[in-house]
């Protein structure tokens, strides 16, 4: 790591289905003071104040739940995370829920907006869906239809109101006006629970994702070399690690949305690693991590902190 690195700790979790991601970072950082790590002491951090107390207010926008107080907290990770690489530095972001990727996203576009931007989205969740698509409503599954500007009409469910529609078109906005990156410029690793409208757009689109087996029998160094090539052509990478790619059987059911036969933790260290020495990741997310859900204690945020650690310590 060339640059010096900076955590963008974002404790917001409304953007989720279930509360408790919020308390994920600290939930980390109480996992390097009982494994006597001063990590989170001797980095530079900075604290994104949060909406997290809109839980409380009756939910208005049912296509894209609590979606005015999101883009408000996208706005904030995206101006924090355009400062921090202004300022010359490597944002590493903690966030409670998915959602915030796309103010991460869009700081990384917003700072370097002539740039190609590429994504490595290593996830359980493909995370395409948007108010007209979305079966929950939940916004941490929304970020990358956001940041490609995408709303998917062609498998419309939904028919959000016209409130709704006026917020999505400010979450796309955020940043800059445009798609943040190119559809063929996103690479997915570990998504295996997906929806039919996520399904139509990744087929469309004809994004590439490299399932857990696929990783397994090429050989996880043969698919970071390919998935590399594939991103030759972009400048920069941003890398998201959402902790429920892991398997939740061998891991821990602490994340919102598990799903089993995921990665095993040496697995997600040996890719975060393997796009990291390329030089072009310019800034990493760790995210749902929620320790109210975890079966074994602490064990996810435990897991979560070691792979941190074997990666940016």
């Amino acid at each position: 790591m060339k640059k010096k690195l900076v955590i963008i700790k974002n404790r917001s979790d409304i953007g989720a289905g279930t509360r408790g991601a919020d308390m994920g970072i600290d939930a980390m950082e109480i996992a390097a003071i009982n494994a006597g790590n001063d990590f989170f002491n001797r980095t530079l951090f900075t604290d994104v104040k949060t909406h997290n107390e809109s839980i409380y207010n009756m939910v208005r926008n049912s296509f894209a739940k609590r979606i005015n107080f999101v883009v408000q907290q996208c706005q904030r990770v995206s101006k924090t995370v355009k400062a921090t690489l202004e300022n010359n530095a490597f944002p590493l972001v903690l966030s409670g829920d998915h959602s915030s990727a796309l103010g991460t996203i869009s700081g990384v576009k917003a700072a370097i907006p002539t740039a190609r931007l590429g994504i490595v989205w290593i996830d359980a969740h493909a995370d395409l869906h948007t108010p007209f698509t979305s079966p929950s409503g939940n916004i941490h599954g929304m970020p990358l239809a956001a940041a490609l500007q995408e709303d998917n009409l062609n498998m419309k469910s939904n028919t959000p109101d016209n409130e709704t529609l006026h917020a999505w078109d400010d979450l796309k906005n955020i940043g800059t006006n445009s798609p943040k990156f190119l559809p063929q410029d996103l690479v997915y690793f570990g998504v295996r629970d997906t929806e039919p409208a996520e399904v139509s757009l990744m087929a469309s689109c004809n994004i590439k994702n490299y399932s857990v087996p696929e990783v397994r029998f090429r050989g996880i160094q043969t698919c970071i070399a390919e998935a590399v090539d594939k991103l030759a052509a972009c400048d920069v990478i941003y890398l998201t690690f959402d902790l429920d790619s892991l398997d939740c059987d061998f891991v821990s059911r602490g994340t919102g949305t598990p799903v089993p036969l995921g990665f095993t933790p040496d697995e997600a260290k040996t890719l975060i690693t393997g796009f990291l020495s390329t030089d072009k990741v310019v800034c990493t997310e760790f995210t749902e991590i929620n320790p109210l859900l975890d079966n074994k204690g602490n064990f996810m945020a435990e897991t979560a902190f070691d792979i941190l650690h074997h990666c940016f310590g």
